[in-house]
């Protein structure tokens, strides 16, 4: 088992064009992308289909996920970077979600979701906002 920790950028409507900026300016890679659109039926809004629900991007060896908000889900100064914890293992994603909401506040409860099997976004007492996502299993 093992966790990764990547930067997440969230953007409210221009993800894809930040996307090609950063494939422009940073050489980057996609090696993911999902609109909300590619979501099951009545899972998200029915607007703004066409925004980034999540992307991973590689520079080298280093890996960041760049997105777009939910529609009508204002977007602050503040909250658009934060950490994405990965995991396989969803007794380690409650760990880091227990742990990281002392003091904090939780933005999204843990829980299966559409993606994940334990997915939930916690902000710590620091204001560092933290997306916990498991992956299913292959």
């Amino acid at each position: 088992m093992s966790t990764q920790v990547n930067p997440f950028i969230m953007l409210d409507g221009t993800a894809k064009e930040a996307i090609q900026f950063y494939e422009q300016a940073l050489g980057a890679k996609v090696l993911f992308q999902q609109t909300f659109g590619d979501a099951p039926e009545g899972t998200l809004p029915t607007d703004g289909k066409e925004r980034i629900a999540h992307s991973v991007l590689s520079v080298d060896e280093a890996v960041f996920f760049v997105s777009d908000s939910i529609p009508g889900d204002p977007l602050v100064i503040g909250n658009h970077v934060g950490i994405c914890l990965s995991t396989s293992d969803a007794a380690v994603s409650q760990q880091f979600y227990e742990a990281l909401q002392q003091g904090g506040k939780v933005e999204m409860p843990l829980q299966e979701i559409y993606f994940s099997p334990a997915y939930g976004v916690v902000t710590d007492k620091f204001g560092v906002t933290f997306q916990i996502f498991t992956k299913r299993p292959r």
